[in-house]
């Protein structure tokens, strides 16, 4: 090895994390983009229910839209809380990526039909919520020890 190539390791090495901060700026402002976007979404969906007939009355399909999207919505926000996590501390964290599944499986079980899926299916989902919290618990569980 000469002296030529341990200078270009670090340099190559600083442009990688300036690329991987600037790509992470780019998901943050994209990320915002979307948040807003759907939060406006969820907006337009309630003025829509609430002024059509019959007025302030919300059906239970509407309903369950709305918090469909009020999850979805969530979802994004706590996404977001994930690339800024990043972007601060060069760590993914797992309790809020497990957050994240948790309230997208929460929300697929709200908005789910259940006519249009098996048994097993349905075992299978709940075998995923199961889990999932299982983790949650236990991340809680090793967190609350480490801060102890």
């Amino acid at each position: 090895m000469n002296g030529t190539e341990g200078k270009k390791e670090p340099g190559m090495i600083e442009f990688l994390k300036k690329f991987e901060q600037g790509i992470v700026h780019i998901l943050i402002g994209m990320m915002m983009l979307v948040v807003l976007l759907a939060t406006v979404e969820l907006g337009w969906i309630i003025v829509r229910d609430i002024v059509t007939p019959p007025v302030i009355l919300l059906e239970i399909g509407e309903l369950l839209e709305i918090f469909g999207f009020f999850l979805l919505v969530l979802i994004g926000v706590e996404l977001l809380e994930t690339i800024k996590a990043y972007l601060v501390e060069q760590v993914i964290h797992v309790e809020i990526v497990l957050e994240v599944a948790l309230i997208a499986i929460a929300r697929k079980v709200i908005i789910l039909d259940l006519e249009k899926y098996s048994e097993l299916t349905l075992v299978g989902i709940a075998a995923l919520i199961l889990s999932i919290a299982a983790a949650v618990y236990a991340v809680k569980r090793v967190l609350g020890r480490k801060r102890a």
